[in-house]
C-alpha cells in the first residue's frame, strides 16, 4: 500500500472498562448511560456485547433499553477513568507511528506510512497494536488497514469485537461492494432510506450510479457518496 492507515476502534469501550475494573461485571450485560429510573431521559452511550444481545445499542432512550434488558447493570459510567485510559492507548499508538489521528476517546487513524522500516508491514504493526492494547490494558480493540482512511474505518468495523480486516487496493470492490449502503461513513437513516426509495441497497448499486445523478438528489453529498462507493 503507497499510504496505508490503521484505524483502531476499542470494542465497547466505556463498558470494557467497567468489567475490567469490576469483574464481577465480566459476561454480563453492561449498559452505560445513568440510572434509568431517574435518568428518564439519558440515552446509552455505550452497550457491552452482552447487553447488544437483546437489542440495546448506543444512542438508544435509557428507558428503552431498561425495557429490552431490565436485569442490565445500568451505570452513569466514569468519564476520567475513561479519558485516562484513553490516554494509556494513544501512548501505545505513538511508540508505532508520530502521526496519530484520534476521531474519539476510543479510536484513531495511524500513518504507518514511514514506520515500516522498524515495524514490518502495516498489517504486521496493526496485529502488534492490538496485542499490546490487550496485554498490557486488558481491553481488546478491532483494527481495519487500507490505503485511505474510509476504508480503514469500515474494515476495523467489519468484525467485532476483536477483528483485525485488511483491505488491499485491489480487494476494494470485492469487499465493498456487497456491503449494505449504511455501511459507508456518514450515511444515516435518512440517506438510506432515501437510496433504498431509488433502489439502491448496496454500495455496489450505489457505485454503478452516474455521478450527477447523486448530486442532483443529494447536491454536494451526492458527489461525495460517488467516490465513497468508489472506496
Amino acid at each position: 500500500m503507497d499510504t496505508p492507515i490503521i484505524h483502531v476502534d476499542m470494542d465497547a469501550f466505556f463498558a470494557a472498562v467497567e468489567m475490567r475494573e469490576n469483574p464481577q461485571y465480566r459476561g454480563k450485560p453492561v449498559i452505560i448511560g445513568g440510572d434509568p429510573r431517574r435518568d428518564v431521559r439519558a440515552v446509552v452511550s455505550t452497550a457491552s456485547y452482552e447487553a447488544r444481545k437483546y437489542g440495546v445499542h448506543s444512542a438508544m432512550p435509557l428507558m428503552q433499553a431498561y425495557r429490552l434488558c431490565p436485569h442490565g447493570i445500568f451505570l452513569r459510567g466514569n468519564m476520567s477513568l475513561y479519558a485516562e485510559v484513553s490516554r494509556e492507548i494513544m501512548a501505545i499508538f505513538g511508540r508505532y507511528t508520530p502521526l496519530v489521528e484520534p476521531l474519539s476517546v476510543d479510536e484513531a487513524f495511524l500513518d504507518v506510512s514511514g514506520c515500516q522500516g522498524l515495524f514490518g508491514p502495516p498489517e504486521e504493526i496493526a496485529a502488534r497494536i492490538q496485542k499490546d492494547i490487550e496485554e498490557e490494558l486488558q481491553l481488546t480493540a478491532s483494527v481495519g488497514v487500507a490505503p485511505n482512511k474510509f476504508l480503514a474505518k469500515l474494515a476495523s468495523d467489519l468484525r467485532k469485537p476483536r477483528g483485525l480486516t485488511i483491505i488491499r487496493p485491489g480487494d476494494i470492490e470485492a469487499v465493498l461492494h456487497p456491503l449494505p449502503v449504511e455501511k459507508l461513513w456518514g450515511v444515516g437513516e435518512k440517506t438510506a432510506v432515501k437510496l433504498r426509495s431509488m433502489g439502491i441497497d448496496t454500495v455496489g448499486q450505489l457505485a454503478k450510479l452516474p455521478e450527477q445523478l447523486l448530486a442532483a438528489a443529494f447536491g454536494k453529498w451526492g458527489k461525495a457518496l460517488w467516490h465513497l462507493a468508489r472506496g
